[in-house]
């Protein structure tokens, strides 16, 4: 039992040291999706040029889109026109970073690894986007970012936003991160009881070779921007050189599985290539530096102490903002099927609904992105998307055909009636 009460004990000193910045990040998300126009990322990335992948990038730096809530946006941002480089810039650099991920990187990782995770992330999606339109022409159609068929945008006063805002960031990004952060706070709690302290010295001087082996896990595995913190800063302290931990922070995020297999359906093999490589390169490349070029001691985590024992003022304060978070974090995983039921809106007439089944969406922005493409057929009167059963149903008359074009546009998956 012994061993339970160290990883706990170890888990709650890393999330006490998240909680606050977790705050004040989810809030600034929420600001930024409510009170800045969606049509302005359309206007300046869907363009075929050099320009739409250095705006592809800026735009993707804060926006708070997880690993699989990019997938979707950026189909869109293809089928809207938007060159294959803007695309694979914009993949590449916004599930790498984003306000809250940032905000808690400054919590463990301190100032610089703060400041250098964004600008590495902008550094290698403009290399990636910049190669990949060198040995690509092919743009996207002409079909997306136009306003759902049925249901013009609705003009919201300030205090609208500012609720939609506290929403957005306070229930909808924890319900898509919420299970990830836990889970990466529960990996860094093994790691730090089970490895052995400096198990990564075994590889002597050969940084080269611990970023490759670290690559191998990280590139398939699934983990946003935010969960990936805590089990960097767990390996850093059994020995991981900082470098290293740039390259799971960065690979982690930007690849995985899911977001592999559809840029290879959609965008292409060669482009799928291109993004992996340039990807893998702009990592290993910015560990190299970091490791050989920079300060040891900006890196430094030796300060931080895995222990729940702790004292003061603002020790107390950490507490209180991590009851905060676990509470909005229980209302956002425990209750999210309940409010989804309860967020159906009541249906008028005796017009028959159909429900299909669409395969990969799994965050809220997966919903939006999904709702929109079927609101966009002509024949759709109302559509209702269930995320937790992975189900749109849909009222008005249309095919199968339709849903399936208008979902595999962006990514998903086609899987038929219900």
């Amino acid at each position: 039992m012994e061993f339970i009460k160290e990883i706990i004990g170890t888990v709650f000193s890393i999330f006490n040291a998240m909680s606050f910045y977790l705050l004040l990040g989810f809030l600034f998300a929420g600001i930024l999706h409510a009170f800045v126009p969606q049509h302005l990322f359309a206007k300046y990335l869907s363009k075929n040029n050099w320009a739409s992948v250095l705006y592809a990038t800026l735009f993707g730096i804060p926006l708070p889109l997880c690993s699989c809530g990019v997938i979707p946006t950026a189909m869109a941002l293809y089928r809207g026109g938007a060159s294959k480089g803007a695309v694979i810039s914009f993949l590449i650099a916004t599930p790498q970073t984003g306000v809250d991920s940032i905000m808690a990187t400054y919590s463990l990782l301190g100032l610089p690894f703060a400041i250098i995770r964004p600008v590495t992330a902008v550094f290698t999606s403009l290399f990636a986007g910049l190669v990949t339109n060198a040995f690509t022409t092919e743009a996207g159609t002409s079909a997306a970012f136009q306003p759902a068929g049925n249901q013009p945008p609705k003009a919201s006063g300030f205090v609208q936003k500012l609720v939609s805002a506290l929403h957005y960031g306070y229930v909808e990004m924890m319900e898509d991160i919420g299970k990830m952060l836990l889970f990466g706070l529960l990996v860094a709690g093994l790691i730090a009881y089970f490895v052995p302290d400096n198990f990564f010295t075994i590889f002597g001087s050969n940084t080269l070779l611990t970023m490759l082996l670290v690559l191998v896990v990280a590139v398939p595995m699934y983990v946003c921007a935010t969960g990936s913190i805590p089990i960097a800063i767990a390996l850093m302290m059994k020995g991981l050189s900082p470098g290293t931990a740039l390259v799971l922070l960065m690979a982690g995020p930007a690849a995985n599985i899911a977001s592999m297999m559809v840029i290879g359906h959609v965008l292409g093999r060669k482009t799928f290539i291109l993004y992996l490589t340039t990807l893998v390169i702009g990592a290993v490349t910015s560990g190299l530096f970091i490791d050989y070029f920079l300060p040891a001691y900006w890196f430094d985590v030796s300060k931080f102490t895995l222990s729940a024992h702790a004292s003061g003022h603002f020790y107390y304060f950490k507490v209180v903002c991590s009851g905060l978070l676990l509470i909005l974090l229980a209302n956002a995983l425990l209750f999210k099927k309940y409010r989804e039921k309860t967020a159906v809106p009541e249906r008028v007439g005796n017009e028959e609904e159909v429900c299909f089944r669409i395969g990969g969406m799994r965050c809220n922005h997966c919903k939006e992105n999904a709702t929109k493409a079927i609101e966009n057929i002509p024949s759709v009167k109302e559509v209702t998307v269930r995320l937790s059963e992975g189900v749109a149903c849909v009222k008005g008359d249309v095919s199968d055909e339709e849903i399936k074009s208008a979902v595999e546009a962006i990514g998903f998956e086609f899987k038929g009636r219900l």
